[in-house]
């Protein structure tokens, strides 16, 4: 996971997923990274749902044209396995976010996202005492 700074970002999720990281760099350091996930169970045959997971860059980077190019990279290998639609999450409260996805031409879909944290009280409360 790349929500931090990129050099934050688990080795175990880069061997897990190798193919679907993008990493840029600059002189030898690495600046920025960019993940996908494909979820075939989720989606039909033809419609496999596919997840912009996250893009960074490191701030002295960014506005540079570096998210804008992995994103893009990102795509074209999308493309490449006949995908044809690709989705994210971008948390309402990030601005920087919100507006790099808007300038590069995403739309913004009306989703509902809910979240329900798995705990003993709540699972409990959801299901009862039986279980």
């Amino acid at each position: 996971d790349c929500r931090q700074e990129p050099l934050d970002c688990p080795l175990g999720s880069i061997v897990e997923n190798i193919d679907r990281f993008v990493v840029a760099e600059s002189d030898g350091e690495m600046v920025g990274c960019a993940t996908y996930a494909i979820f075939p169970e989720i989606g039909m045959p033809l419609h496999t749902a596919v997840e912009i997971q996250s893009v960074a860059v490191r701030s002295p980077w960014r506005r540079k044209g570096i998210g804008t190019r992995m994103v893009g990279y990102c795509m074209q290998q999308l493309r490449a396995l006949g995908i044809n639609k690709v989705a994210l999450i971008a948390f309402a409260g990030n601005d920087a976010g919100n507006a790099f996805w808007k300038q590069i031409g995403w739309k913004r879909s009306d989703v509902n996202y809910y979240e329900f944290l798995l705990n003993e009280k709540n699972i409990t409360r959801f299901i009862g005492e039986d279980l």
